[in-house]
């Protein structure tokens, strides 16, 4: 076996390398980070979300290379099948799938006005409607799943592909200071408080890249 490798970008920005990651340690995968340049134009593009195609993270184990996150996550869920990245039961799964897609594709209003950015917060922040509507849209997913499924995760008492995909949104309402109701609060500090999470989150905070572009006052 040649191992694995995950190629990561800046952890402080970076939304989807933190799904990557995620996903990877919910699976159990032992694996070696390789951070990209974050200064190369393609990747700087895909950080400031001006390209249409996203390639970090990518995973290499043995001999596949997997890119785009469903796609880590379904690879991963195939050759671990003992991690139960997925719900057992099938009408979850077949809810897990669908707002883990949801999240993939959806939400532009929310990922362009609130960037990622891990040491940053702002009291207080006003924002618009469009914004607002991705902000109630979340909420409700993660409402409707614990009143289903009875929590601390979006479907029970283990972690999921789901919650890997909306994690990095926690981080965002935590910067941004996005006010919620009593449930979707307490889902927040149980994302921030995954050690996955502390350990991507401490080492985000010593990173030496800044990107002006995510760092605007505003």
């Amino acid at each position: 076996m040649a191992g694995a490798t995950l190629l990561i970008s800046s952890k402080n920005y970076s939304s989807w390398s933190l799904r990557g990651y995620l996903l990877a340690r919910l699976a159990g995968l032992r694996f070696e980070e390789k951070v990209v340049d974050p200064n190369d134009p393609a990747n700087r593009r895909e950080l400031l979300m001006q390209s249409s195609s996203i390639r970090v993270p990518a995973l290499m184990h043995d001999d596949v290379a997997i890119w785009d996150t469903l796609a880590i996550a379904e690879y991963l869920n195939e050759a671990f099948p003992a991690a139960n990245m997925l719900p057992a039961d099938r009408l979850a799964r077949a809810r897990c799938r669908s707002i883990s897609g949801e999240m993939h594709s959806g939400f532009a209003a929310l990922r362009e006005a609130l960037p990622m950015n891990l040491r940053l917060f702002r009291p207080d922040f006003a924002v618009w409607s469009a914004v607002q509507a991705d902000i109630d849209r979340i909420t409700e997913i993660w409402r409707e799943c614990i009143t289903t499924w009875k929590g601390p995760w979006l479907f029970g008492k283990a972690p999921s592909i789901a919650d890997a995909m909306y994690a990095p949104v926690v981080t965002r309402f935590r910067s941004y200071d996005v006010k919620m109701e009593a449930v979707c609060e307490r889902y927040c500090q149980q994302i921030l408080a995954w050690p996955d999470m502390r350990e991507w989150f401490a080492a985000a905070q010593h990173e030496p890249e800044q990107i002006d572009e995510l760092d605007i006052e505003f």
